[in-house]
């Protein structure tokens, strides 16, 4: 085959970090990473829940002492850390569920129930924290 012959192929080569880093994923892949991190998290921490409310239903005493353990700021962040990837999975799953039904594929549709995921998922992790730390 001659040279003009061949056809233009291309070529694809490796790629730096800086392209790595410097690629703006839209609003909904966003949302889809959060959910993935959420789910990871709840994953790892149930056992651990699990564990402190089975020690936690033994006695009153029990209870007074994982109720003091829980006063801890550093624990309390760590609560507020699972209640966000509680409400967020929560909401995103249900964003998920409706596609699922072939509902907003479209572009637009997805950023805009992308950005509804976290219009309403942040608000309610402020809420907890509001209520986490002595608010009201």
């Amino acid at each position: 085959m001659s040279e003009a012959a061949k056809p233009n192929r291309p070529q694809f080569r490796n790629i730096n970090i800086t392209q790595i880093v410097g690629y703006r994923l839209p609003l909904a892949g966003i949302i889809s990473i959060l959910h993935r991190i959420s789910g990871l998290l709840m994953f790892l921490f149930l056992p651990f829940i699990l564990f402190l409310l089975d020690k936690s239903l033994v006695s009153e005493r029990a209870f007074d002492y994982f109720k003091d353990f829980a006063s801890n700021c550093s624990v309390k962040f760590i609560i507020l850390v699972l209640s966000w990837a509680y409400l967020h999975h929560f909401c995103a799953g249900i964003r998920h569920l409706i596609m699922d039904n072939h509902v907003g594929l479209d572009k637009v549709s997805a950023r805009k129930s992308a950005a509804a995921i976290l219009v309403v998922s942040v608000p309610l992790t402020l809420i907890v924290a509001l209520k986490l730390f002595g608010a009201f």
